[in-house]
């Protein structure tokens, strides 16, 4: 939650491009506007610097998603120094709960409702009002997780 807002990344940022970013035009606020409104002002400073981070990464970053501030701050590092950090994340940026379902017995994962609540954040509804857009989350949401229930059912058929 520290780095939902921008304000720790912009701080970070002060103190490599001194004349560019100056912490006192970043709010420490908590809402959803002060939020977007210290991600726009990095996202441009990202795009005059050519520093390129994943916009995944930082909307995942906004919205709390797990792990998406360590590696927002793994790749800020990569870029600043020069340096090659061992990666926190083998595997493809996914911010979903799938690979810590995965690994919890049968019993305890999910319902598809839960499903739906543990991956899509009020504040990402707030900032996509489409319907549309939001269906297509919950239906990749809902996919996903029948996706895994079909996979237990061929692995362990005595259990259905």
């Amino acid at each position: 939650r520290d780095f939902s807002n921008g304000y720790l990344v912009a701080e970070i940022l002060s103190c490599y491009y001194p004349g560019d970013i100056q912490r006192r035009a970043y709010g420490n606020g908590s809402s959803l506007a002060a939020k977007l409104s210290n991600w726009s002002r990095l996202r441009r400073f990202f795009a005059k610097q050519k520093l390129g981070l994943a916009e995944e990464v930082i909307d995942g970053t906004i919205h709390c998603k797990p792990g998406a501030a360590e590696i927002l701050v793994q790749d800020i590092y990569s870029r600043l120094t020069n340096r090659q950090l061992k990666s926190i994340q083998d595997r493809e940026t996914d911010f979903t709960d799938y690979y810590y379902q995965a690994q919890l017995p049968m019993a305890a994962r999910s319902t598809t409702s839960q499903a739906i609540k543990n991956n899509i954040k009020l504040t990402e509804i707030m900032i996509e009002p489409s319907v549309n857009v939001n269906r297509q989350k919950v239906n990749a949401i809902i996919n996903m997780h029948m996706r895994m229930r079909m996979q237990e059912r061929e692995e362990d058929p005595r259990e259905y």
